[in-house]
């Protein structure tokens, strides 16, 4: 006679395989949904979002038949108060921070084409330069038109630039640095026994003009005279000299602090 075979009982509950498959796809729609979300500033899909993650409750939609390798001991969660995946995250301050960085970013945009626009008008692009670079927004004014040789008041010439800029540092509140520059030919007047005095004094002059004219307050500001020690190019020639002759203004980003 033959022998009749066992029957297996069907195991209960999904194959365990579905599972890990299934947290899979969950992992990537919620990363999906997240690129979604950050990829354009939409402050109601943001809040949407970020609300979901508060609410563990989302995620648990399909339990899972695998048991939890980590053991459940509720006096340690009594001892200490409450479980620390129950405290919640703070999304708002994250919100708040990348959108205020978007809007610093499109400022200082805004002020390098303003100014490039106003050097275009008035035919200025070989005596000031406008980029950005890490710190921030960077100004570069030549002294051809600022100041006569070897002193530091400012010309009629430069001064309609300066209002330009005023006005645009009146509706920022980015702490400004403004640095003094000299070639390497020496001084010594009585004003000005070296170039470190007369590179110091060329940077306090523009500060002084913003403030004077704009009423912007002084903490804002950070002044430096760095003499003929920062040269950008060889002072070889005349050209390269009145190069390096130069009053470099940056508005920086909050990343840094004027130094």
């Amino acid at each position: 006679m033959k022998r009749k075979r066992k029957q297996r009982k069907p195991e209960k509950g999904a194959a365990k395989w579905l599972v890990t498959y299934s947290d899979m796809v969950t992992l990537i729609l919620v990363f999906f949904i997240l690129l979604f979300s950050m990829s354009r500033i939409d402050q109601i899909k943001f809040e949407a979002v970020a609300e979901s993650f508060q609410n563990r409750e989302v995620l648990d939609f399909l339990p899972s038949i695998v048991p939890n390798s980590y053991p459940q001991d509720g006096n340690n969660v009594e001892e200490s108060g409450k479980d620390e995946a129950d405290d919640p995250i703070d999304v708002n301050v994250s919100r708040d921070a990348y959108i205020s960085k978007q809007q610093e970013e499109e400022s200082l945009n805004q002020l390098v084409e303003s100014v490039e626009a106003y050097l275009d008008e008035h035919e200025l692009n070989d005596e000031i330069t406008a980029t950005i670079t890490e710190r921030g927004v960077l100004l570069v004014l030549q002294d051809s038109i600022f100041f006569d040789m070897g002193e530091a008041i400012i010309l009629d010439e430069g001064k309609p630039f300066l209002k330009e800029i005023g006005s645009l540092f009146s509706q920022m509140p980015n702490d400004i640095k403004v640095e003094g520059h000299t070639d390497s030919r020496p001084i010594n007047t009585y004003r000005y026994p070296s170039n470190w005095e007369l590179s110091g004094a060329r940077a306090s002059s523009v500060v002084r003009y913003l403030i004077d004219e704009f009423g912007l307050e002084e903490s804002r500001f950070s002044i430096a005279g760095y003499g003929d020690t920062r040269q950008v190019v060889p002072n070889d020639s005349e050209e390269n000299m009145s190069l390096n002759r130069r009053v470099e203004i940056t508005i920086l980003n909050t990343d840094y602090e004027a130094d």
